[in-house]
């Protein structure tokens, strides 16, 4: 399949509008796993009942513009949990999507692709992780809905702060 030759119709069968007057739209052109890795270190005894582990759960979002109105969006996913005496397990997943955006004034299109393109493929990426602990012999780990506008909004501000700690004084 070519991603050039693709296009979305409407009921009369007419192109869909493409550029800034059109109605904002997002398409998903494929999704994917781009890296998994399930570590199990000290398995059988990681296994075994004893104290709650401490979980650590770390979420990053990136984009990168491919084409003209494409990109790709990967969502990375890392959990690691631990006892005192051991790590139980470590798991880390780079699901990605590739995204046709039309509509988005550009000005609109950082946010646009940082937050609604995460949101849509979260939930698949969500399945892998809980089917990747499970299959390592735990119980599914269930991540809980991700705000990814509230994350965007925390990046921003975390970026401006490192930008005005970087200016030199006259």
């Amino acid at each position: 399949m070519k991603w050039d030759t693709m296009t979305d119709t409407n009921e009369t069968g007419a192109a869909a509008q493409e550029g800034e007057g059109a109605a904002p739209g997002m398409h998903i052109l494929g999704q994917y796993i781009k890296d998994l890795s399930f570590e199990n270190p000290n398995a059988p005894r990681s296994l075994q009942q004893g104290e709650q582990p401490k979980l650590d759960i770390n979420v990053n979002v990136g984009a990168q513009q491919i084409g003209e109105g494409q990109f790709e969006v990967t969502l990375t996913l890392t959990a690691k949990a631990e006892r005192p005496d051991m790590v139980m397990f470590n798991v880390e997943l780079v699901y990605a999507g590739l995204f046709r955006i039309t509509g988005v004034p550009t000005e609109h299109m950082h946010p646009f692709v940082m937050i609604e393109c995460p949101r849509m493929i979260f939930p698949f990426a969500r399945n892998i992780l809980a089917e990747a602990t499970r299959n390592g012999g735990f119980p599914p780990l269930l991540l809980d809905p991700i705000d990814f506008a509230q994350l965007y909004r925390q990046n921003m501000a975390q970026q401006a702060a490192a930008g005005e700690g970087e200016q030199k004084p006259n």
